[in-house]
């Protein structure tokens, strides 16, 4: 199994955790929610699932989180952001509410809600080659979007409009849409096989 037994967490403060959950331990992961230091400290890879950033943000720091994953972020923990999480893993946040902060980490600008509300949520099919074909089905809930990347990150999807979707810079990987929704596992083994590197 891809995931042999891993343990891997999934950030348990606000958002799509079940479903990451569940695409973990489909995998062979030991998947585990992480909503404490001490639980962060047994994983060795982590997903910051989709949600509502903000709210995400203020849990973090509410639970005594924020400082143990930057830490955990800067001295190399795999972690694979989703969507808000994508937007938890940025260095640079557009559109973020007054006093939003990130983790950081992935040296980028994503702006929040960049296709609108709930209502513009649209899928595609996402060409993506570091996984091969078929193209990965990609669904976009009010999804940001990454606006520019530093010299260290990897570009790994963008729409056929050039606005970027997926990047990857050393064990951080993010992506604007939501594979755990689509039964297309092939990121989550991506990320497994950065843990199992890490």
């Amino acid at each position: 199994m891809a995931g042999s037994a891993l343990p891997v967490g999934v950030l348990a403060l606000q958002g799509d955790v079940r479903e990451h959950l569940a695409v973990l331990s489909d995998l062979g992961a030991d998947a585990r929610p992480v909503r404490r230091p001490e639980e962060l400290d047994a994983v060795r890879g982590l997903v910051i699932p989709g949600g509502e950033s903000s709210v995400m943000d203020k849990l973090s720091r509410l639970f005594g989180m924020q400082e143990p994953l930057r830490a955990a972020i800067a001295e190399g923990l795999p972690v694979y952001g989703t969507c808000a999480g994508l937007i938890m893993l940025s260095n640079t946040v557009r559109d973020a509410i007054e006093g939003q902060q990130t983790l950081g980490g992935l040296d980028v600008v994503v702006r929040r809600n960049a296709f609108g509300a709930q209502v513009d949520s649209f899928e595609t099919e996402l060409p993506i080659p570091v996984l091969g074909d078929p193209p990965v089905h990609a669904v976009f809930i009010r999804a940001p979007v990454v606006e520019s990347v530093g010299a260290s990150v990897e570009v790994l999807a963008a729409l056929d409009d050039d606005r970027i979707v997926a990047v990857e810079q050393g064990a951080l990987l993010g992506t604007s849409f939501h594979p755990e929704i689509t039964g297309d596992t092939r990121f989550h083994e991506y990320f497994l096989k950065k843990v199992r590197a890490a």
